[in-house]
């Protein structure tokens, strides 16, 4: 039971990591406009996106520790 749950969790922690990575590549912009480059940043999206890769992370480390726990 406690390995499936660990499974579980690295399972979601990849998930979770390419959700936030594709966020936070799209989370800005750029426009030529007769060769000025104007770009734009959207900052609650990169925040968001590393609030999820933070979530991610987290699983991950449980998810590993769960599967290496030795049974008792």
């Amino acid at each position: 039971m406690n390995k499936s749950i660990g499974i579980v969790l690295i399972i979601l922690s990849l998930f979770l990591g390419y959700v936030g990575i594709n966020k936070l590549d799209n989370s800005g912009g750029e426009v030529n406009i007769l060769g000025i480059k104007i770009s734009a940043q959207d900052k609650g999206a990169k925040e968001t996106a590393f609030i999820i890769i933070g979530a991610g992370v987290l699983c991950l480390i449980g998810g590993v520790s769960i599967l290496n726990k030795k049974s008792a």
